[in-house]
């Protein structure tokens, strides 16, 4: 049985955070004070702080891309993943990787989208056909 992650990290601006997280990507918000917001991350609890976001660099090679790291991410069912790159397009989100397959044919076939939130954090998000595929090898 999985259980919930929590991961704490800056942002510039709340009021951004909220929109994006919440209108933009659809999350339920949950607790907040003046200085931080926490969401449902599908599932899992972020915590976004007011403060100077982490450094991040394109140094993740994964197939033919480089990924910013480090980066958030989370895996869904591939419906889910569809409809999510559907949302975004249609938000006019700046990809860092366009919505696409990669690994096709092999045994970890992923669906992937790169994006960054306001304050330039990197998210990634995956989508699989068969979740028991997640680890395989």
């Amino acid at each position: 049985m999985l259980t919930p992650f929590h991961l704490a990290y800056n942002v510039r601006d709340l009021d951004e955070t909220r929109a994006f997280y919440g209108d933009v990507l659809g999350c339920t918000e949950g607790r907040s004070t003046e200085t931080w917001v926490d969401y449902s991350f599908f599932g899992h609890q972020i915590s976004m702080h007011l403060g100077e976001p982490f450094k991040t660099d394109a140094t993740g090679k994964v197939g033919e891309h480089m990924v910013p790291m480090p980066h958030l991410g989370v895996v869904l069912r591939m419906e889910d993943w569809k409809a999510l790159a559907e949302r975004l397009k249609g938000a006019e989100v700046d990809f860092v990787i366009e919505p696409s397959l990669r690994f096709e044919g092999e045994p970890g076939e992923q669906a992937t989208m790169f994006f960054r939130d306001p304050s330039g954090n990197p998210i990634e998000v995956k989508g699989f056909a068969d979740m028991d595929r997640v680890f395989a090898q």
